[in-house]
């Protein structure tokens, strides 16, 4: 079954995590409760200064940036990053994506749907 729905409707989540996770907001736009059946697209939102932490696991990932700009700081440094920017992160690559401006970092984050489940 095709499933159609807006990314408005979907839940926010805050994952923000004391100093390791900052101004982070995620949602789960496709995943297991959509029975898909190999991927996961979510949606984070990092707030002006928020970022993610720095780490790494087990499977790739790649990620759309949709609005805003900011920094990917991987193990050669930091990037630019911003909208319309694609970036792919390996298996067991450290990385940390960071808002490096004024307003919102929107970016499509898909990974393994078993990363949701």
């Amino acid at each position: 079954m095709v499933i159609v729905k807006e990314m408005s409707e979907v839940p926010a989540m805050d994952v923000s995590h004391g100093t390791e996770v900052v101004g982070a907001m995620k949602r789960v736009l496709i995943g297991p409760a959509d029975h898909a059946p190999t991927f996961a697209v979510r949606l984070f939102t990092l707030a002006p200064g928020g970022h993610t932490p720095f780490h790494s696991h087990p499977f790739e990932h790649g990620v759309i940036v949709l609005r805003g700009a900011g920094t990917v700081l991987t193990a050669m440094g930091p990037r630019a990053i911003g909208e319309g920017s694609v970036v792919f992160v390996p298996p067991g690559e450290r990385h940390q994506f960071r808002n490096a401006g004024s307003i919102p970092l929107q970016f499509l984050c898909i990974v393994p749907v078993g990363v949701e489940a």
